[in-house]
């Protein structure tokens, strides 16, 4: 019995401990994140794949976007673990979207809310028509505070980078 509940303890903790390497990516990269960053796996880089970004706390938000008719359940993982794996270590970040949009997030704030890098919508992978591949997504319905300028402004969509400076 004891083992069992080393073993399920252990199957929870998040891809990497303080102090481990960031692993190199194996599939298609879908999220840079360069500057002020302790952990790089590529050059000053930290890049990452589908499954790196899964094994990192994933989470699923259901909420209402003010860009969808209809609620949705998207998950993704927590923007604070990416930071985190990637060792960044500002108090702010800049994230950038294919089409060279950039918006300011104070880092502050990720750890105020449960913000994820949504990857799927209703269980799909989120095509580019459809925000995707990777998409910030605030927890809209959970916090009526977050329903304002700043935040839709923040919400980035079609995000390719994110930089520490």
């Amino acid at each position: 019995m004891r083992l069992s509940i080393i073993a399920l303890l252990l199957a929870c903790l998040p891809l990497l401990a303080v102090g481990d390497e960031l692993p190199v990516p194996e599939g298609e990269v879908l999220l840079t994140v360069t500057g002020d960053i302790s952990r790089p796996n590529v050059g000053a880089a930290a890049l990452f794949d589908r499954s790196m970004l899964m094994a990192l706390s994933p989470l699923t938000v259901c909420t209402r976007t003010p860009w969808h008719r209809e609620s949705g359940c998207f998950t993704g993982p927590l923007m604070r673990e990416v930071l985190s794996a990637a060792g960044v270590q500002g108090e702010r970040i800049v994230v950038q979207a294919l089409n060279e949009f950039r918006a300011e997030i104070p880092v502050e704030e990720l750890h105020d809310y449960d913000v994820i890098l949504a990857m799927s919508r209703d269980g799909e992978p989120m095509p580019i028509r459809e925000f995707g591949p990777l998409f910030v997504l605030y927890p809209f319905d959970d916090h009526p505070e977050l329903h304002n300028e700043a935040v839709r402004f923040r919400s980035v969509w079609h995000v390719a980078e994110i930089h520490a400076p």
